[in-house]
């Protein structure tokens, strides 16, 4: 493991079957349900634009996509203004009829309160999983996720 690369891990498990979930990751008209739509061309290599909608006042970020292969696995960098480019891989596993997303972000060490970063992870899968099921998604006034332990 790079000494010098901070590793966050959230393991997830969904009803669903993984080629719904899939999609949920993948489609921009699902990914609005949760997290923000994207626009761009989808493929490796390629960059997109997405517009995480919960984030106030939040430009689009750019995302390259460094591996995929549906629906098992999706690696993208995230690439913020002022800030280290975020790598994300997420790998689905069928269980059952349901699904497990294994989430991975990896970013350089800084001074950052990785605590504040995994909030927001846990955010964003909590709103995946209400979205998967047709609930209304959680909104971040009043959030509590269900641990901070990675």
């Amino acid at each position: 493991m790079d000494n010098d690369v901070t590793r966050l891990e959230l393991r997830r498990e969904y009803p669903d079957p993984i080629e719904d979930v899939w999609s949920a990751l993948t489609e921009s008209d699902r990914t609005a349900r949760w997290i923000g739509p994207w626009t761009g061309e989808a493929g490796v290599g390629n960059t997109i634009a997405l517009s995480m909608t919960a984030e106030e006042g939040s430009e689009p970020s750019h995302a390259v996509i460094r591996e995929c292969d549906p629906p098992k696995r999706l690696v993208m960098d995230l690439q913020n203004k002022e800030e280290p480019t975020w790598r994300v891989e997420l790998t689905l596993t069928p269980r059952g009829e349901g699904t497990v997303l294994d989430f991975v972000h990896l970013m350089p060490k800084t001074d950052w309160d990785t605590s504040d970063i995994l909030k927001g992870w846990h955010f964003y899968l909590d709103r995946l999983g209400a979205s998967l099921v047709g609930e209304p998604v959680p909104e971040w006034d009043g959030y509590t996720p269900p641990t901070l332990e990675a």
